[in-house]
């Protein structure tokens, strides 16, 4: 059963202030993936991921202190803490190996995905319920990821398709990661403590994934190679993360995850102009498919708002 709060928040309509945060999240995060993919040949996957989470978590902690924030209170979040530290962790080894094998703008349209799942997972967990045009929404991105994956290309093999993959299964557990931010006790936690549960645990994994892998750094990296991690590190995983998980406590989290639809557009016409990645129609199209559903996921509804009227007065009696 949803909690009241859930409800509340899933009824609130995004201010200015949010959506203004929004897009520069969005622009952030279009950009990231080809971040990552300028740094692969200084540092591997594994071992970049490693670094940011380990450079990240003093930021959270500065910047939770600052703010008042009681790291080791006994507030009994560290089960879900953890559950979606576990989950935080995979989730970047999936797209950080992914990001091998798949160019930045495929990568970026498949991990924007994530809102199909959180849409899915908000009707199933959090009680946030779906009119037809947010169904019509799903079905369109579904069937714009289903063209991008299943329609053969000249420069797409099976390594491009397992990437592809990887990413979604990355956009799948930050779905799942967002939902458990949402629908369990962490909600309740400073947003500084509820993503150092989740960076904190993913430098573990991580770090056992690029030993796994036999990862190490061979040469002196670049020095945009440093600035990008420290880019990655100090504003991607230490600010911009701190700031979602923020919005994702006060707002529907449908809404918001939906609102990402426009990072892919900024991580396409970024990877073109800098990876100069090779574009073809088939793939423009359904990028186009990805986007106008998780537009059409993000329209108001009418059904959906009587539905939730009619939550909020259950509550109330």
């Amino acid at each position: 059963m949803s909690s009241p709060q859930a409800i509340s928040s899933a009824g609130r309509p995004l201010s200015v202030g949010a959506i203004a945060l929004m897009l520069m999240l969005c622009l952030t995060w279009g950009f990231n993936q080809i971040a990552v993919k300028l740094v692969l040949p200084d540092i591997p996957p594994m071992l970049q991921a490693t670094i940011r989470s380990m450079g990240a978590l003093p930021v959270l902690f500065i910047i939770g202190t600052l703010r008042g924030v009681n790291f080791f209170e006994r507030d009994r979040t560290w089960k879900p803490g953890l559950i979606a530290g576990l989950m935080f962790g995979i989730e970047f080894v999936l797209i950080f190996q992914g990001l091998r094998f798949t160019p930045a703008s495929r990568a970026v349209v498949f991990l924007y995905t994530a809102p199909f799942f959180v849409a899915l997972g908000s009707y199933q967990v959090l009680g946030e319920r779906l009119g037809g045009t947010q169904w019509l929404g799903l079905a369109v991105s579904f069937a714009g990821v289903a063209l991008a994956i299943g329609v053969p290309q000249p420069d797409v093999d099976a390594k491009v398709l397992l990437g592809d993959l990887m990413i979604v299964g990355g956009a799948a557990l930050w779905a799942a990661t967002t939902l458990v931010a949402k629908g369990t006790r962490l909600r309740f936690a400073a947003p500084e403590k509820a993503l150092g549960y989740q960076v904190a645990t993913s430098i573990p994994i991580l770090g056992l994934a690029a030993w796994l892998f036999g990862e190490s750094v061979t040469h002196t990296p670049a020095p945009l190679s440093l600035a990008l991690m420290a880019f990655q590190a100090i504003w991607v995983v230490g600010t911009t993360f701190t700031l979602w998980f923020a919005l994702v406590k006060t707002y529907s989290a449908s809404k918001l995850s939906a609102f990402t639809f426009i990072t892919p557009l900024f991580g396409v016409v970024g990877s073109y102009f800098i990876m100069h990645d090779t574009l073809s129609l088939t793939f423009g199209a359904a990028a186009v498919l990805v986007i106008a559903g998780l537009f059409l996921v993000n329209r108001p509804s009418s059904s959906a708002a009587a539905a939730r009227d009619a939550l909020l007065n259950v509550t109330k009696t």
